[in-house]
C-alpha cells in the first residue's frame, strides 16, 4: 500500500487561493484561515510586512503534523502599502492614486512545517494602471470587485483591462504565486506534476 504523502491546511478563506493551488494539482486537506493583526508596524516596508504576514498566519494556525500553507498580497505605491478597501471611498482613493503609475504587488508565502520550521518566498510583480477617467473609476466601483481586495482591484475582473503592462507573476497578483508555491510545497514532499 503507497504511504500518503504530507498533509495540507491552507490558512486562508479565499476562493481565490483554493482556485490557483488547483492549477497545480493541490487540494488541501483543510481550510483554516488565520485569524491575527494584520495592522503594519509603523514606517514598516512593503516587502517585510508582506513576509512576515505570511510567516505569522502559517504559525497561527500550524497544529499537528500537517503544513500549513499561508500567504498575504500587499499593493504597494513606492513605500506605502495600501489598505485592503473595505468601503467605496478607501477604494475610490486607491484606484485615484494608481490611475496612471507603476506600482507593485507583493505576494508572500510561507510553509509551516510540522516541526515548527517556516520556509517563505516573495514573488514581487510590477504593475501600471491605464490613466483612469473618473467615469472609469465610478464603472469600476459600481462593479463592487474591489471589496476586500488589497489596493482596491482585482486583476481577475474588471481591472484587467484597465493594466496595460504587467512584469512579474499574473497568479501572484490574484493572491498566490504559483511557481514560488509549487517550489515550497516541491521541497517539502508534495507529489505535484
Amino acid at each position: 500500500m503507497p504511504t500518503p504523502g504530507p498533509s495540507l491546511i491552507l490558512a486562508s478563506a479565499s476562493p481565490r487561493r483554493r482556485e490557483l493551488l488547483a492549477r497545480i494539482g493541490v487540494k488541501p486537506d483543510a481550510i483554516c484561515p488565520a485569524d491575527i493583526d494584520e495592522t503594519p508596524h509603523k514606517a514598516e516596508l512593503p516587502r517585510t510586512y508582506a513576509i512576515r504576514m505570511a510567516h505569522e498566519k502559517a504559525l497561527a494556525v500550524a497544529a499537528g503534523d500537517a503544513h500549513v500553507l499561508a500567504g498575504d498580497t500587499v499593493v504597494a505605491c513606492g513605500r506605502r502599502i495600501l489598505p485592503k478597501a473595505e468601503d467605496e471611498q478607501t477604494a475610490r482613493k486607491c484606484l485615484e492614486l494608481l490611475s496612471g503609475r507603476r506600482h507593485r504587488v507583493l505576494s508572500a508565502i510561507a510553509l509551516a512545517a510540522p516541526d515548527g520550521t517556516v520556509r517563505a518566498k516573495l514573488s514581487e510583480t510590477q504593475l501600471k494602471f491605464k490613466r483612469l477617467s473618473p467615469d472609469e473609476i465610478n464603472a469600476y466601483i459600481a462593479s463592487g470587485e474591489w471589496h476586500g481586495k488589497a489596493g482596491g482591484y482585482a486583476i481577475q475582473g474588471m481591472a484587467e483591462a484597465l493594466i496595460p503592462w504587467i512584469q512579474g507573476s499574473h497568479s501572484a497578483v490574484m493572491g498566490l504565486p504559483l511557481y514560488e508555491t509549487r517550489t515550497l510545497l516541491k521541497a517539502a514532499g508534495f507529489k505535484l506534476g
